[in-house]
This record gives structure tokens, sequence and C-alpha cells, in this order.
């Protein structure tokens, strides 16, 4: 709370001191437009089939991503076709695209798109491009295939760990003995080591390279948290033993008869089932949540100082983003180690070993 107060505290700061400055002589200029940051803010959290990094209009500097599109037929491009504002009409064998909002929309020449309370209603071709997100995860992978073959390497010469290996090993024996051991049991927590040891490496490479200049904000991205949430999904219940499920359906037990816990029961089973989805589901949002958060306040705090139109508010605005950066740099390790450490609770619950008690 001590945290949230001094915000509130800095933000009347500001705002009160950007007001007196924007305001001295008003009686003498005229009114000018507003700065609206909310473009410039989604344009920076947002997906894009082209990788911006510098620059605007004409003299913006980017990287042209493939464009794989099925329209009767595979449609495969260079994203160069849409401009680096994806404001152009790509011609591809005699069919016509247009990008709108980050999808991709059938059109004519001219790039009409038809209308209905905001939403376009031309055809949209399925889309399996490799988006400014989709490049970003493929880099995360790849640097992650990187670092295991070189401490691979490192272990194959001498059982002592040298170079990426030293590295790489805290992290591994720290997911494997706090996390796996810990929330899984040591029957069974084995088994499960690898998957999130490659979890907890993925989210936390991504939420890094989310941190820098010009990169993809690919774990604010809900369709890249909805896939991992799947994952822990399909392998919490498919490692389900039947104590798991025996307490989904019967979760008063066998002590009580089934006459007389069947009220209860109406209530209790769609809750537990219910329970199955709203698990994956909370990861899918807390992931999302968190690490979109941090870059909406970055990019506020900076567009401080376009909407006050002052210079004296620079320090304050810049000195505020350096400090949710750091911030952001902690979180990026803190969400990767929440988010396995659910999935290990979560396998753990449906792994568990029957209790028996002792007379």
């Amino acid at each position: 709370m001590s945290f949230k107060k001094l915000l509130i505290v800095l933000h009347l700061i500001v705002f009160c001191f950007g007001f007196a400055e924007t305001h001295e002589g008003s009686t003498e200029t005229v009114k000018e437009e507003k700065y609206n940051p909310v473009p410039f803010i989604m344009h920076h959290i947002a997906d894009a089939h082209n990788w911006h990094l510098w620059g605007e209009g004409h003299n913006s500097v980017g990287i042209s991503l493939p464009v794989i599109l099925w329209d009767n037929g595979l449609k495969v491009f260079s994203s160069e076709k849409f401009g680096h504002e994806e404001e152009n009409v790509a011609e591809v064998d005699g069919k016509f695209y247009k990008v709108f909002h980050n999808k991709i929309y059938a059109t004519d020449t001219n790039g009409t798109l038809d209308m209905h309370e905001g939403h376009p209603t031309n055809d949209a071709p399925l889309d399996f491009s490799i988006t400014k997100v989709v490049a970003q995860m493929l880099l995360a992978a790849v640097i992650l295939l990187i670092i295991g073959l070189a401490s691979a390497s490192s272990y194959k010469k001498s059982q002592v760990p040298s170079g990426m290996a030293k590295f790489i090993e805290p992290i591994v024996v720290f997911v494997r003995d706090e996390i796996a051991l810990q929330n899984i049991g040591s029957v069974r927590y084995q088994k499960y080591v690898p998957y999130l040891v490659t979890l907890f490496l993925f989210i936390w490479v991504l939420n890094i390279l989310g941190l820098l200049p010009g990169a993809a904000n690919t774990t604010g991205n809900i369709a890249f948290t909805m896939v991992l949430a799947v994952f822990t999904l399909l392998i919490v219940n498919l490692s389900g033993r039947k104590t798991y499920w025996m307490h989904m359906f019967d979760p008063l037990g066998s002590n009580m008869p089934f006459a007389g816990k069947i009220l209860v029961y109406i209530i209790l089973v769609p809750v537990e089932l219910l329970g199955i989805i709203t698990k994956p589901f909370a990861l899918m949002i807390r992931l999302f949540a968190n690490m979109t958060a941090g870059h909406i306040i970055i990019m506020s705090l900076i567009a401080l100082i376009f909407i006050m139109q002052t210079y004296a508010i620079t320090p304050v605005s810049l000195g505020l983003s350096l400090f949710i950066y750091v911030l952001e740099v902690l979180v990026a390790a803190l969400q990767a180690y929440i988010f396995t450490m659910l999935t290990a609770l979560f396998i753990g619950s449906a792994v568990e070993e029957p209790h028996h008690d002792h007379h």
C-alpha cells in the first residue's frame, strides 16, 4: 500500500506542476488540442505483421515479416507490401488484402472495408503469418536451444560446470528442488522437471526480451498466455490419478450415504469441475495482465511529457519510468516463477497419493 500511495502522491505533484506550467498566461494563447497517448501505447503493446524498430512514417526502420494466408490456396508474401504503417493494399495473385487493427481482410484495389459497428464485414482469410509476437517467441526458442546445447557440451567435457552451464545449473536446481519437489512430491516430481524448467526459462527469456527497446510484448499477448494455460490444463488432467477424479465427483467421500449428500453434490460437483477451467484461466490472466500493465505504466509516464507540453516534467517522468523499468526486470523473473510454481502446484494436486489414516 505504501508504494501505491507514493505513486498517487507523485502523480498529483506532477499533475499540479504541469497544470500550473501549461496554464500560465493562458489568456494570451490559443487552446491547443491535447495529445492522446492511447494510440502510441496500444501500438507499442499490440502485435503486428512487421517488426517496427524506430522512426515514424517514411523514416521508420523495421523488419518485414512473412505473411502466410490461406484464401482458396496458400498465399505467401512479405509484409513489406502493407508498408511500414500497414496502410497499403497488398496485391497477391490478383487478390487484394488490407490490414485493419492487426487483422488481414480481403478487399478491392482501393482497399475498401465495409464497416458495421466499427468492425469490417469483409472476408478474413486464415492467417498463419509470422507476426512480431511469433518472431520473438521463435527467437526465445533459439536462445534457449543455444543455452541448452552449450550447457550439454560443457557437461560432456567435465562434470564440473563451466561457461553457460555455470549460469544455468543453479536455475535448474532451483526449479527442481524448490518448485517441482516441494509442490509435486518426492515420488513423481522428476517426471515433470524438464517441462517446468523449460516453462520457467521460456517465460523468463520472453519477459526480458519484451523489455528491450523495439521488442514485442509476447507475454502480454493473451493468445500466447492462453496456449501456455492450455498446456497446463492438459498436463494436469492427463496426469490426474484416481484420487484426483474421485475428489472431483465425490468431494465428501464415501463415509456419508449418497442420499444424504445429493443436494450438496448438486453444488459441489459443478464447482469442482469448473475449477478445472478456472485454474489455468487464472494463470493466463495473471501473466497477461501483469506484463501488459508494466508496459502501459512505463509508456504512460513517458507520455506525460507530451500531454503536459513542458520540459519541466521530464526529470520526474523519466525518473519514474526508470524506477518502474527496474521493477519490471524483477517482475520478469517473478512472473516466470509464479506461473511455474502454480503449474507445479496444480500437477501436485492431480498426482497426490491417497492419504491413509492409521488407527
